[in-house]
């Protein structure tokens, strides 16, 4: 075979093996990559069944102290709608991201609703422990007044238990947006030089006040986490995140602002956000970039 036949056709055969090649790291890449992804979205549905369980829980052990049959039939229908969601939560797929948003609002719904109990049961077993001290002195009958102490007691260790869940911080008001280089916001992808990162951690009178350290996750649509700002402690594994931040909380609504400068190519697609504090996964969004 002539040679000016021979050489190209070389060629063109290597040519082809390398791309057959480059092609079959690259879907197992994003094979890893995806597997990656739909890990975290199983650890966020098992976190979201585990406190909903939590909360099915507590309503037994609060109806179990009170005495009043009104709030015992309240705490009965919500304990009933948490069971509900929760067996909802279980039926669906983790990366069903429409129904597992939807829950994840009835997970914050179910936690604000469980603290006004906790403050109100707080609130009756203080009266009810006023009223019985009083009662108490009146009639002379010490030795009851102490059984009934100590059963108070008990019940204060109880409520501590219930404040501690109740006193999780909730980031709320979610939006990740792009800035070109002027600063301003765009939707285009190819002129964003920075992600701005907009929050609300929600106001929370049971949240102990103080320095709180805020981890941020972004997860591109293949599943790589942008940047590396460190790593967390996230349900007994480590976790990189994009972005850390500490704030200053009182109690009250706090607003919270982050910046990530770009500096690696982003692709269209669906990017996750997930906001961690004190080991918990406290709010999470979906955004879409084209």
């Amino acid at each position: 075979m002539n040679k000016k036949i021979i050489i190209p056709l070389i060629v063109v055969i290597v040519l082809l093996i390398g791309g057959v090649a480059w092609l079959a790291f690259d879907l197992r890449e994003q094979k890893q990559a995806n597997e990656d992804m739909q890990e975290l979205a199983e650890l966020d549905k098992k976190e979201m069944e585990n406190e909903y369980q939590r909360f099915a829980e507590q309503y037994t052990e609060m109806k179990s102290r009170i005495n009043n049959d009104s709030i015992v039939a309240q705490l009965t229908r919500e304990q009933l709608r948490t069971q509900q969601l929760l067996k909802e939560l279980r039926s669906v797929k983790a990366n069903d991201a429409r129904e597992i948003t939807r829950l994840k609002k009835e997970l914050a719904t179910c936690r604000a609703v469980i603290r006004s109990y906790v403050l109100e049961i707080d609130s009756l077993n203080r009266l009810n422990q006023n009223l019985t001290v009083e009662n108490t002195r009146v009639r002379g009958q010490y030795e009851e007044a102490t059984r009934q102490i100590e059963g108070l007691n008990a019940d204060k260790v109880s409520l501590s238990e219930k404040v501690a869940i109740a006193a999780q911080l909730d980031a709320t008001a979610i939006q990740l947006v792009m800035l070109d280089k002027k600063g301003k916001q765009t939707e285009k992808l190819k002129k964003a030089k920075q992600l701005r990162l907009t929050f609300k951690i929600a106001k929370n009178v049971t949240a102990t006040n103080g320095i709180r350290t805020l981890y941020v996750r972004i997860t591109t649509p293949t599943g790589t986490v942008l940047g590396n700002a460190g790593v967390f402690q996230y349900e007994n594994r480590q976790l990189q995140c994009s972005m850390k931040r500490s704030v200053e909380y009182g109690g009250n609504e706090t607003p919270v602002t982050l910046y990530y400068d770009i500096n690696q190519f982003l692709g269209e697609g669906t990017y996750q956000v997930a906001i961690f504090s004190d080991g918990q996964l406290i709010g999470s969004r979906s955004v879409k970039f084209e």
